[in-house]
């Protein structure tokens, strides 16, 4: 964070919520209100040898560390810059004879970073990592009995040549991790690949329905290389208009939830009860729980036993999706809209969530007109629910028009295309990764669709010829993964 970006934020303390960042200037959507580099970061456990430790982007082929065997780099010049915080690593592994989970490796780096510059404020950062909340005293007996192991796997792989910690600020690290490490992606936003630490972020308070977006941005431009020499930052984005003095907030958890069950979540994962105005008043919620109205509206009962169905049904998706099991997902998801489609509201967000399964899997296996007709009622649903600037919208509704475009449904392919540009324009900005995708297949799909528009017969005849080289690609493998939240939370 450079001098003139701090100069756009403001620190204070609020009564109920601690401290804060405010805007000290007018910020517009799209606006970057500031950018941040990482104090520390990890590649998660299962990704090492694919993402790359300095800048987490993943490829093809990496370059593995000769001494350790372990960090893996896209070339040399992500291996130099890595050295500084790998040194340490290197050696440690090296004398240690095994490499720790992602929890003590990130641990580890903020120490040796600590150990190199003190853990009060460093540059750049408006707040010190020994001043960050660590909400130890909240964890129930589960999370202390986690963090004895982790504080005891820290102790037998970090050196005694090394500064050493009491137990408290040790214990202080770990519970800084806990609730404040923000998942980092790889360079599309597609794959939760990492997890790091940026003190200033942490100071960025939570609301349901944020002025605020997060996004991670590896850099695929020059101004980010010469910014930060890992190309790798998360930046702060205004998602309307955001006043002078205007407190700075952001969603830690997806909206899709009803305000009951994101307040209980809040709770459990953060440690605070949230008094948002849209929890405070259940806004939305009437359309995430809708039924079918009119003379044929369900009973109670009637009601209940579908939201039964639906979450009993979710449990077993999960499962086959674990498994790789897709045609079992679709009859899944096949069985459950028979069942909900005569009880559940449009907006409901059990009926939702399996359109949004059904639409990806089918997708997946190249079943794009049916998938294309769950995607349209899906995104239908979404708009009337998320806030318009909602990178999660923004993402889905990319989805739906990219399955429209491989349905052939051009026209209404590309303007959800178009739709989905705009909003990653605010959310992810004009030089992300999967920004300049989305522009290549909007300026793809208009091409086609004024050739649609002038001779339908030769339009398909040449589409034909060029899926042989198509560059609108299908989305990747469905995973089981939840929608996780802001901030990663240890599993």
């Amino acid at each position: 964070m450079t001098q003139g970006e701090m100069e756009t934020v403001e620190v204070f303390t609020s009564e109920g919520k601690g401290r804060g960042l405010k805007a000290a200037k007018e910020f517009w959507a799209g606006d970057v209100i500031f950018a941040e580099p990482a104090y520390a970061a990890v590649v998660f456990d299962s990704l090492t040898s694919l993402v790359c430790h300095t800048c987490f982007k993943r490829q093809e082929k990496l370059h593995r560390c000769g001494q350790c065997k372990f960090a893996h780099y896209c070339d040399r010049t992500c291996q130099k810059d890595a050295w500084l915080n790998h040194k340490h690593e290197c050696s440690a592994i090296k004398a240690h004879g095994k490499v720790p989970n992602e929890n003590i490796r990130l641990a580890a780096r903020i120490m040796w970073r600590i150990e190199r510059e003190g853990g009060g404020l460093t540059e750049g950062c408006l707040v010190s990592i020994d001043d960050l909340q660590n909400h130890v005293e909240n964890f129930g007996e589960e999370e202390k009995t986690e963090l004895r192991v982790d504080v005891e796997s820290f102790l037998n792989f970090w050196p005694a040549q090394s500064q050493q910690f009491g137990m408290q600020y040790i214990s202080h690290i770990f519970g800084v991790i806990n609730c404040n490490g923000f998942t980092l992606s790889d360079q599309r936003g597609l794959q939760a690949v990492g997890v790091g630490i940026f003190p200033n972020l942490c100071l960025v308070n939570h609301d349901c329905w944020p002025n605020s977006t997060v996004i991670f941005n590896n850099g695929n431009h020059e101004a980010v290389r010469s910014m930060f020499h890992t190309q790798m930052r998360i930046e702060l984005r205004a998602l309307g208009k955001i006043s002078p003095g205007e407190e700075l907030t952001v969603s830690y958890i997806d909206f899709l939830n009803v305000s009951s069950e994101r307040r209980q979540q809040l709770k459990k994962q953060y440690y605070f009860d949230c008094t948002c105005e849209h929890c405070q008043k259940g806004i939305k919620d009437d359309l995430m729980l809708a039924v079918k109205e009119g003379e044929n509206k369900p009973s109670p009962d009637a009601v209940k036993d579908v939201l039964q169905f639906s979450k009993d049904t979710l449990e077993k998706i999960n499962q086959a999706r674990s498994e790789g099991i897709y045609h079992e997902v679709v009859k899944l998801c096949r069985e459950c809209l028979k069942k909900q489609e005569p009880v559940l509201g449009d907006t409901n967000i059990y009926l939702l969530r399996i359109l949004s399964i059904a639409s990806e899997v089918l997708s997946y296996l190249q079943m794009f007109e049916e998938a294309a007709g769950y995607a349209k009622r899906m995104v239908d649903g979404y708009l009337k629910i998320y806030h318009p600037n909602n990178a999660q919208l923004g993402m889905a509704v990319m989805r739906a028009g990219v399955t429209h475009w491989h349905a052939s449904l051009i026209e209404a392919g590309h303007g959800m295309i178009c739709k989905a540009y705009a909003i990653l324009l605010v959310t992810h900005g004009p030089t992300h990764p999967i920004t300049k995708d989305l522009e290549v297949m909007r300026v793809q799909s208009e091409m086609e669709l004024r050739m649609f528009q002038q001779n339908e017969f030769m339009y398909y005849k040449m589409r034909e010829a060029a899926l042989q080289n198509q560059k609108i690609q299908v989305m990747p493998e469905p995973t089981s993964e939840a929608s996780s939240g802001l901030f990663h939370t240890k599993q």
